[in-house]
């Protein structure tokens, strides 16, 4: 697959020097298509006239869509074969190294990356702002998203083989240029294997990389991490602990308040909480880990995952009501709101435990 701009001048080449590679390794059994957004230099007509000479060839002209990655998953979509490639026309990728990716799919990789960060790879003859720019992007990546990024060396290339298996039936939708963080973030990707590359200078034509690249590459990492499922699972068990800091609010009021029952804050507080892990327990088990739930659904199995639950929760209930007394009664913070703040601490930790000891344990072992 080889999403094309303005790219003229160097598409004769590049399918020449693909051809001459992938001929004697492949014989007929492959394909290269040319994915042209409607280049004002006509790239598309360069390339369709080559058709002639290079059977293998085939040229689609994008009217009324833009962007590489939905250049390459439009590609993808018409492509024949049961491994999909992507490699730029601007001839900064080495044509050569496509048959090392190929050679490691064969060998079962379910990915294969080329890599400009291990041995036998790096870039020729950067900036030392455009290193700086491309590593940054790079830790950016690895901060939101490190089960996506921290997989491969070179999350930034775009030059890899996947496996049409591997993100069949992964709804794509990728924005800007990094494809490859779209394919690890939503496919189903188990091996990967890096072959490293020299990325190369142009030689002709003139370079795409704006500061729109650095925006829209952002927006795919925000819009990537807001739709991972830890991040979903994780925002439905802040509203059912949003449902239970009401339910522990009003007994918190009703128990301990002069103008309610009075008794004493601690007291009253242990109570509360323990009806709001009740609450909260219940709503978990039904939405938010539902899933990993599995066929234990009935009242035995619900009851020893209470107590799990109850026992994670205890953990959590002791530093909620230490950090309660503290601001109440050293820093004379109101109950109310010390009450919100030591709950906010404590949720984010009784979610990961109950994650890692609850709920997952459950799916995996019964």
């Amino acid at each position: 697959m080889i999403p094309t701009f303005n790219e003229r001048r160097n598409i004769a080449e590049l399918v020449a020097q693909l051809t001459a590679l992938l001929d004697p390794e492949l014989s007929d059994d492959y394909e290269l298509i040319v994915v042209d957004d409607d280049s004002p230099d006509r790239t598309w007509e360069a390339a369709a006239e080559l058709t002639a000479k290079y059977p293998k060839l085939r040229v689609m002209r994008r009217e009324t869509e833009r962007g590489l990655s939905t250049a390459v998953i439009r590609g993808w979509q018409v492509a024949r074969g049961e491994v999909l490639a992507v490699i730029d026309a601007d001839l900064q990728h080495p044509p050569e190294v496509t048959v090392s990716l190929w050679r490691e799919i064969s060998k079962g990789a379910d990915l294969a990356v080329g890599s400009r960060h291990i041995e036998g790879g790096g870039v020729s003859d950067w900036s030392l702002l455009r290193r700086l720019l491309s590593r940054g992007a790079q830790l950016l990546g690895l901060i939101l998203l490190p089960g996506v990024l921290g997989r491969v060396s070179d999350p930034m290339s775009g030059y890899f083989m996947i496996r049409r298996a591997a993100i069949a039936e992964a709804a794509m939708h990728p924005l800007g240029y990094k494809i490859l963080v779209e394919v690890i973030g939503r496919g189903r990707v188990r091996w990967i294997a890096e072959v490293g590359y020299v990325f190369r200078e142009r030689s002709v034509g003139e370079s795409k990389v704006t500061w729109r690249v650095y925006v829209d590459y952002l927006r795919h990492l925000v819009r990537l991490r807001l739709s991972a499922p830890s991040t979903t699972r994780f925002i439905r068990f802040a509203l059912v602990g949003a449902s239970g800091v009401l339910v522990d609010m009003a007994f918190l009021f009703l128990l301990s308040d002069p103008r309610a029952l009075g008794f004493g804050l601690t007291r009253s507080k242990v109570v509360a909480a323990e009806l709001a892990i009740i609450n909260n327990f219940l709503w978990n088990d039904a939405w938010t880990f539902r899933d990993l739930v599995g066929d234990q659904r009935g009242l035995r199995h619900k009851l020893r995952r209470l107590l799990k639950f109850n026992a994670v929760c205890g953990i959590g209930l002791v530093l909620n009501v230490l950090l309660l007394n503290l601001q109440f009664n050293v820093f004379h913070i109101n109950r109310y709101v010390a009450n919100l703040v030591a709950i906010a601490v404590v949720t984010a930790w009784n979610y990961w435990l109950n994650l890692r000891l609850n709920w997952r344990d459950t799916a995996r072992n019964g």
